[in-house]
């Protein structure tokens, strides 16, 4: 019998967005993987600050964070706004 991590979303993201950059150079599989990950607040490849920043806008409020890389090793932001409102997965060149 396998076990399957239901993942549980620890916040809203609200209306959810993906900046052209991505739809067109990044894998679906990678954006969704990446998505599950950032709902589950595991932040990627943050720095320790950025991570307690993440892990303290889940609990008071604030913005958050995600650093990605997909499997051909481009680097990708997942950003939810801190009311909530809305989250866009990006790439760093199209902030």
């Amino acid at each position: 019998m396998s076990l399957v991590k239901r993942a549980v979303a620890k916040f809203d993201v609200g209306q959810l967005y993906m900046t052209r950059g991505v739809a067109e150079g990044i894998d679906e599989d990678d954006v969704f993987k990446a998505l599950v990950r950032h709902l589950d607040g595991d932040w990627g490849d943050v720095d320790e600050h950025d991570r307690q920043m993440n892990d303290d806008a889940v609990s008071f409020g604030g913005r958050l964070l995600s650093a990605y890389v997909d499997r051909s090793n481009t680097r990708f932001w997942i950003i939810t706004e801190a009311d909530r409102s809305a989250t866009t997965i990006l790439l760093p060149s199209e902030y």
